[in-house]
């Protein structure tokens, strides 16, 4: 008896007989086929047996119990597709049903935990210090930050906290603001540190004046080893009135550089080495790019940070474990003025490899012309993870992904690379490119013509068409030179196969001979103009792209066998562009 099934998405139709399964038709087998060459035109040419089973099984969960005779099948039929090669088998399925090129993308959600005493909306801090524009380690808590503000709404606070003059980049004043606008964070509160010492200097003679505070004469050395002894220093129990009038000459610069701190108490007795009597102020001679000459009193961090997190209202705080003990330092300040304090995250350290992160030896790598300028490709500044095509929403999805646990991490440059390649890929066409070019003329024939997708995904974008007549002529990279000079044959993928002789023969255009070990390679026509590539270890190659690329809608395209690069400059004299990554 004939039983029709009708398995979406399959719909496929069975012949069964009076054993209960009698011979499959031609429907059946065009069915696997496509699922087939699907499979393999998405893994680079090798389909999975498995996987293709799977497919057609879960597609139609009448056929589970007939699994034994219908898997025989479908290994036949994939052993046949794997060995057809990718060009043949992208071919095949276009023509058997080109919808089934379009890869189904599944949406990961990225999500970050829950804070904890969130009442109504939160305010939050990114604050940089102004030595130079951002590198990726600090996209990390300014897009942790910006992730919470945008989930509960509030404020996101962008503090430049300055108050090292001899470390300062005026121009990163800019800088950063422009980098976080890339990365779409956006911070609704900006404030300058420098702008506000007069009110550290108040609160800090508060804490004179109540005796959680003293200025210090003492040898820097000689007080380290007291503390460390868990005994106070001579300065430490002064009368106040002393106090006070030490200050006052503190902040006239009366004390040269060195000579005097004003450290805050805390208990000598603590556990933690670090968290006994901490330093709030101290004396600097150098001027600062925006206040010149006008301080000599300059807040430490712990002092600055903590009245400015209390001035400025903020409810949480994110930042790495490495501020663990600071934070211990800032609640003392907060105990002693009665403050309500943020709740305090402290995500575990991150190992970024094989990158220059550090902006004072990027700023003299650059000062020295062994860099171009800040997005230099051999730096992890934001500015070249820009110009390579690394694109925020991937730098987001990978902090997200982190999360904000204790634990340490390794960054991997392969899965950003990956999370950016889920972004970029849909709207980078593909074209050749070849480096070192030489030249081969063609002789056997009076026209080759060929083509490939633009998108292999996106068939509705048309394709690349190749007319080679006059000249007839290709261009192969030096590598593939060389292999087409050994070997004696290959195939210009997407156009023809040659065989190896001056000029070279037109040998047909079976892809079948891919079966047989011939080679496809890239090749441009004479219509291709130059181009160089920028690689991340800032060597350049220098070659010949397809002339699409000069037109080319997306700043984004993928150099097949190559990578995703970005386009930096073209035009009819020609293309420059940056590796981002395979």
């Amino acid at each position: 008896m004939r039983t029709v099934l009708a398995c979406a998405p399959l719909r496929i139709i069975l012949f069964i007989g009076t054993s209960g399964w009698g011979r499959m038709s031609d429907q059946i087998e065009e069915t696997i086929r496509k699922f087939a060459l699907q499979n393999a035109v998405f893994f680079k040419g090798t389909a999975n047996p498995k996987a293709v089973v799977g497919k057609i099984l879960g597609g139609c969960p009448e056929l589970r119990s007939k699994a034994g005779e219908i898997t025989p099948l479908i290994n036949q039929i994939v052993a046949e597709v794997n060995a057809m090669g990718l060009e043949a088998q992208t071919k095949a399925l276009q023509e058997m049903d080109s919808s089934m090129l379009v890869k189904e993308k599944k949406e990961r959600k990225y999500e970050l935990p829950e804070l904890e005493g969130v009442d109504g909306g939160v305010v939050m801090r990114i604050a940089p210090g102004p030595s130079g524009p951002l590198h990726l380690g600090h996209t990390r808590v300014s897009i942790l930050n910006d992730e919470y503000v945008k989930r509960y709404g509030g404020d996101l606070v962008l503090r430049f906290e300055d108050t090292n003059p001899e470390k300062i980049d005026p121009e990163a004043y800019d800088m950063i603001p422009e980098d976080l606008e890339w990365l779409s964070v956006k911070c609704n509160r900006r404030y300058i540190q420098s702008d506000r010492f007069e009110m550290y200097y108040d609160h800090t003679r508060k804490l004179l004046e109540m005796g959680h505070a003293y200025v210090c004469t003492c040898n820097a050395e000689h007080w380290r080893e007291l503390k460390e002894k868990k005994q106070a220093c001579p300065c430490h129990d002064l009368p106040v009135e002393d106090q006070l009038e030490r200050y006052d000459r503190f902040l006239n610069g009366d004390y040269a550089e060195g000579e005097a701190v004003v450290v805050v108490k805390t208990d000598l007795c603590h556990p933690n080495p670090a968290v006994r009597d901490f330093v709030a102020l101290r004396l600097v001679d150098a001027p600062h790019p925006l206040t010149g000459d006008k301080y000599v009193a300059y807040p430490m961090m712990n002092l600055s940070v903590a009245i400015d997190d209390h001035e400025m209202g903020m409810t949480h705080v994110i930042r790495g474990k490495d501020h663990l003990n600071n934070t211990f330092r800032q609640e003392y300040i907060f105990d002693y003025f009665g403050w309500k304090k943020p709740v305090y995250y402290h995500y575990g350290l991150v190992n970024i490899p094989d990158t220059v992160l550090k902006t004072s030896l990027i700023r003299q790598s650059i000062g020295q012309g062994e860099y171009s300028g800040w997005d230099d490709v051999r730096t992890g500044t934001v500015r070249a993870m820009e110009r390579r095509g690394i694109r925020p929403e991937a730098i987001r999805r990978y902090w997200v992904e982190s999360g904000i646990k204790s634990v340490d991490i390794q960054f991997t440059w392969e899965n950003l690379y990956g999370m950016n390649r889920d972004i970029i890929d849909a709207e980078a066409n593909r074209y050749f490119f070849v480096r070192d070019p030489v030249r081969y003329d063609i002789e056997g024939i009076d026209v080759i013509e060929g083509s490939a997708p633009l998108h292999p995904d996106h068939p509705e974008r048309g394709e690349r068409k190749y007319r080679l007549e006059d000249p007839r002529t290709v261009f192969l990279s030096a590598e593939d030179s060389k292999l087409f000079t050994e070997v004696g044959q290959i195939r210009l993928k997407d156009l023809c196969n040659l065989q190896h002789s001056l000029p070279a023969k037109y040998a047909g255009d079976d892809v079948s001979v891919l079966r047989k070990g011939v080679r496809a390679v890239q090749w441009v026509g004479a219509d291709a103009v130059k181009a160089t590539l920028l690689m991340p270890d800032g060597t350049v190659s220098e070659g010949l792209v397809e002339s699409g690329v000069v037109s080319e809608g997306s700043e984004m395209v993928q150099l097949e066998r190559i990578g995703f690069a970005r386009v930096e400059r073209r035009g009819a004299d020609g293309v420059s562009m940056v590796f981002s990554h395979r």
